[in-house]
Parts: C-alpha cells; structure tokens; sequence
C-alpha cells in the first residue's frame, strides 16, 4: 500500500492542488495529513484527492467545527494524535511532536507522522519517522510532502513545483 502524506498546507490552494496532483498521479490509497489545513476552503481542492484523507488538527487550525463540516465525504479529521492500522502496519498520527520520542520508545508503531515544525525529517529503521515538511511552502520556500511504500516501510520526500 502507497500512502501520499503531507502537513502544514497553511491555505496554499496552489500547493495543495499541485499535490493533490501528485498523489493522484501516483495513485495512493491513502493521504495522511498531519495538521495545520488552517481554513475550511481548503477542503475545495481536496476534495479532487481520489484517495480517502486522513487528518489531525494542527495548532493553527482555528474553526474546527467548520473544518470538519467542509471535510465530511472527503476525509476524517481528528484531535490530537491519531492512531490506525494500515495494511498490517500500526501508524502514529500527528501533529506536533511533543510525544515523538516516547511514541518511537514504546516499540508500538511501525509509522509514526508529524508536522508542526515545517522541516523534513525522515529516520528509517523501525518505527520508520517521517516529517513531510511543510506543504504550503510559505516558512522554508519548499514545498514538500512525502510518499510511503508501506510493503517496504520506504519513504520519499517530493518538492512540490519540482516533480
């Protein structure tokens, strides 16, 4: 299973189209994203994702009620952190990493995903980390987001603009 995974679009319709484009190019079942969708009108360009969405919310996710209503019938939005199974694989959710180390510590998880710091990070072994970096582009001057082999536990970090 191939998963698309991103964070931290801050409202960059463009970026968010271009990768909505890219996963559906790369025909993922799955996009996770690790917070900070910020506005409700975001949800216009995921709703073109020909894959079922996955979020938490991020620090700067402001109405929340209004973000899930716009979400429904494109993806599930939850508080805080997040966890699921993905093709045998336990997954870790979320947004900041205030509990990353003790989340890697626990040995529970093959995949654990977080955002906030709008940085890559991408550690393999096991569990596999992976910060896709910030999506909007607006704090680093890169846009990236990440693909996931899941079968391979392998990771691909993808500058948005540059594929």
């Amino acid at each position: 299973m191939r998963i698309g995974v991103l964070a931290d679009t801050h409202d960059n319709l463009p970026k968010i189209a271009q990768a909505v484009e890219l996963f559906n190019r790369e025909k993922v079942e799955l996009v996770l994203h690790a917070g900070d969708f910020v506005s409700p009108f975001t949800a216009g360009e995921f709703k073109r994702l020909r894959a079922r969405l996955i979020g938490v919310f991020g620090n700067n996710d402001g109405d929340r009620l209004y973000l899930l209503e716009r979400y429904r019938g494109i993806g599930e939005l939850y508080d805080g952190h997040h966890e699921l199974e993905l093709a045998g694989r336990r997954v870790a959710l979320m947004h900041k990493p205030d509990l990353l180390e003790a989340l890697i510590a626990s040995e529970r998880y093959d995949l654990i995903v977080y955002g906030h710091t709008h940085m890559p990070e991408l550690r393999e072994g096991r569990p596999l980390v992976l910060n896709p970096g910030e999506a909007g582009g607006w704090t680093t001057g890169r846009a990236t987001v990440a693909i996931v082999d899941l079968a391979a536990m392998k990771a691909e970090l993808v500058e948005l603009g540059q594929q």
